[in-house]
């Protein structure tokens, strides 16, 4: 697998992923109107490329494939993590998350936020995240469940080899 930064060149293929992986992974723990409404299938690429070109946007290949990408703010806001169907539980998703985090550490960022899926959330549980809310949020005149999740070095910090310490 090779992790590298976003390209413009990208975003299509990006879009096409997050709209395969909400409607199968996601499918498990949302309704077919839930997942319509989160993802569309509508997407304003340019506006999708801006907003990957603003944040530190990573993507995972294997074999020349895009198979997962995320994306993190200056702030420590994880915006989006999404791995292709096909490519679960392969570390995908945590080797994209420890990138994110190491070049957030490397800029001063000592927290992070997220608003994970009730799919993603135990993911992130593993990760030293902690549940601060459960949100509703409207999208298309439907409600989905996702939950803020914070993670703070200062209390605790998961380094990219699994090895806890705390009081970090």
């Amino acid at each position: 697998m090779i992790i590298r930064n976003y390209r413009p060149g990208d975003c299509p293929v990006l879009a096409q992923l997050f709209y395969d992986t909400v409607h199968t992974v996601n499918a498990r723990d949302y309704t077919e109107e839930q997942l319509n409404a989160w993802a569309t299938g509508n997407v304003d690429l340019d506006s999708l490329n801006r907003s990957f070109s603003k944040h530190d946007t990573l993507i995972a290949e294997i074999d020349g494939k895009i198979v997962g990408f995320a994306d993190m703010d200056n702030t420590g806001y994880l915006d989006r993590l999404y791995v292709h169907r096909n490519f679960q539980g392969l570390g995908i998703a945590s080797s994209l998350v420890c990138e994110l985090e190491q070049h957030a550490e490397d800029i001063g960022v000592t927290k992070f936020e997220t608003y994970a899926s009730i799919t993603a959330m135990p993911f992130f549980m593993k990760r030293g995240y902690k549940v601060e809310e459960e949100n509703e949020v409207i999208r298309n005149g439907i409600t989905l469940i996702n939950y803020k999740m914070v993670k703070s070095l200062n209390l605790i910090k998961i380094h990219c080899n699994g090895e806890i310490k705390n009081g970090y």
